[in-house]
């Protein structure tokens, strides 16, 4: 059938990911670095992406396209919802899967004294996990604590992020380009149902690691709370620029 349908100029798409967060149907996927209309009867042709493309890169034209098909693409948000949730659900040291129990690492005093200045680096790395997406919302190596929100770039491009910016802080980690999920609400209840002192955004120079700090921004708004924060920008060559 001819009906409007969105177009995306793959020439102009920086790769943000904005229009695939804003699409609701989870027509568009981030391929490659670009943006990707996958799944045509999943886009209702109504452009609720249009607005958040900061290039310009997409537009609707009028071709031959699959109807839109509302039942499948509530199937898909079912799908997604429960994946989500398993996601979310927090993870207790007795049980769940191993890789995602939560549990709080050495103590910064610990490390020191196991680790003299002339030993080789140390990690700063206090819990575990680390992902956001497999934090649970609520733990006790948050109370208290000073926040590290840092893409996953950051700790390969800037060589001294343990002692930088790790040490003495509890570490969130994530990708706003590959994880397929709103970071700023599990952020904003970290930070509204804890006992969190200040908040260091860590994030690389490239326009779609925007999310991460958008999200953080986002999440201590919606907290209520007026806490120190900060935004660190690092460049692709590992130099501080902010």
């Amino acid at each position: 059938m001819i009906r409007k349908i969105i177009h995306i100029d793959e020439e102009k798409c920086n790769g943000c990911g904005l229009c695939a967060e804003a699409c609701h149907e989870g027509a568009i996927d981030i391929v490659d670095g670009k943006a990707k209309l996958m799944r045509e009867s999943f886009c209702d042709g109504f452009g609720d992406c249009l607005p958040n493309c900061p290039t310009g890169a997409i537009t609707f034209e009028e071709r031959e396209a699959p109807a839109y098909d509302e039942a499948a693409v509530k199937e898909s948000q079912r799908k997604k919802a429960i994946v989500e949730a398993v996601r979310n659900m927090p993870h207790h040291p007795g049980g769940g899967c191993p890789g995602s129990k939560y549990m709080s690492l050495a103590t910064e005093e610990t490390e020191e004294a196991a680790a003299p200045a002339a030993a080789k680096p140390v990690s700063r790395l206090r819990q575990w996990p680390c992902q956001i997406k497999l934090l649970p919302t609520k733990a006790p190596f948050y109370d208290g604590a000073k926040l590290l929100i840092a893409a996953d770039c950051t700790a390969y491009a800037y060589a001294n992020l343990h002692e930088d910016f790790m040490r003495g802080k509890i570490t969130l980690i994530g990708c706003p380009k590959l994880d397929d999920v709103d970071y700023s609400e599990k952020l904003t209840e970290i930070i509204r149902d804890n006992n969190i002192q200040s908040v260091t955004i860590v994030r690389m120079e490239v326009p779609c690691c925007g999310g991460l700090q958008r999200a953080a921004e986002t999440a201590l708004r919606n907290s209520g709370k007026f806490l120190p924060w900060q935004v660190v920008t690092i460049s692709r060559d590992g130099r501080i620029l902010d």
